[in-house]
């Protein structure tokens, strides 16, 4: 699964889900895109779930870019632990992801075929998301 080799600070504050995606909010590399839209943390086994589905459903063809990853370390107490005596330990890995993120893209297949692993996709993750493609994108675009 996907984690940072190393980090500045190994306990992060929790932060806000607060506004939009300003980058990583177009399609860049592919034809076809998972979007976000609304904001959550994606942990890294999410994240390793929808790609083992977009691998195995389009069988090795066309090419899969995954344009979030795992940079925030979420800190839990041992069970049954008192309060007080400071922050837990670092337990998984999550990416902040915020409404209009793209996730994943992919190039190489046709629609139906894109259309249908990323809805599978989809499933996986615990927000709702949206198919794009890079015609669509430019009607969709987000106004500043």
């Amino acid at each position: 699964m996907l984690s940072p080799k190393r980090t500045k600070y190994r306990k992060p504050h929790r932060g806000r889900f607060k506004g939009k995606a300003n980058n990583g909010n177009t399609i860049a590399f592919g034809d076809f895109a998972l979007q976000a839209l609304e904001p959550c943390w994606l942990t890294s086994r999410q994240i390793e779930s929808g790609r083992r589905v977009l691998t195995r459903y389009v069988r090795r063809g066309g090419k899969l870019w995954i344009r979030v990853f795992p940079d925030k370390a979420i800190t839990t107490r041992p069970a049954g632990t008192r309060m007080g005596s400071g922050k837990g330990a670092p337990d998984y890995w999550v990416a902040v992801v915020q409404p209009g993120k793209i996730i994943y893209e992919m190039k190489g297949i046709p629609e139906t075929i894109a259309r249908q692993a990323l809805r599978i996709a989809a499933y996986k993750m615990p927000i709702k998301t949206a198919f794009r493609t890079v015609t669509g994108m430019a009607q969709v675009a987000p106004k500043r």
